[in-house]
């Protein structure tokens, strides 16, 4: 797939193994698990680095590889089962920050084009990925601009 805002393609990354049930080394009850990814949302993690840290730390010290294989269900699902959920998705709040910060560093750098051209993609992707979340994730009539980007943020954190 190409990349969004060059002419360049996209690397290729590796695939997951196909596989149809956790290995027989990660025997961590799926009840475990769902209560982990609560407490650590509550802690204030992102689905990705929840997601990360069960891989690497797992539950009771045994890793967990894949916890939709080991539950049945994705991350975003179990927080969302237990009102656990982001206010806005994890992609969007991503690309908003990096908006927020380019626009404060063009404003005291304003003769720094390169990153006034990276803010405008940047503020291109966030109003792409708020149309697309606009209805479902999103209230119908949210509209991206840097003071409603700063306010959610400065909300969340």
């Amino acid at each position: 797939m190409a990349r969004m805002h060059t002419r360049r393609r996209g690397s290729s990354g590796s695939d997951k193994p196909a596989a149809d049930e956790p290995p027989e080394w990660s025997d961590v009850d799926s009840g475990d698990i769902e209560d982990r990814v609560v407490e650590m949302a509550e802690q204030g993690y992102d689905p990705s680095q929840i997601g990360m840290k069960l891989r690497d730390e797992g539950v009771t010290g045994t890793p967990v590889p894949d916890v939709k294989l080991a539950t049945g269900k994705k991350i975003s699902e179990i927080l969302e089962e237990n009102d656990a959920r982001a206010d806005i998705p994890e992609d969007l709040r991503n690309l908003m920050e990096r908006a927020v910060r380019l626009r404060e560093h063009v404003r005291e750098n304003p003769q720094d084009y390169q990153n006034k051209r990276s803010l405008q993609n940047t503020e291109s992707k966030v109003r792409r990925l708020v149309d697309y979340y606009r209805g479902d994730e999103l209230e119908p009539d949210f509209t991206y601009s840097y003071e409603v980007a700063a306010d959610l943020l400065e909300d969340t954190q």
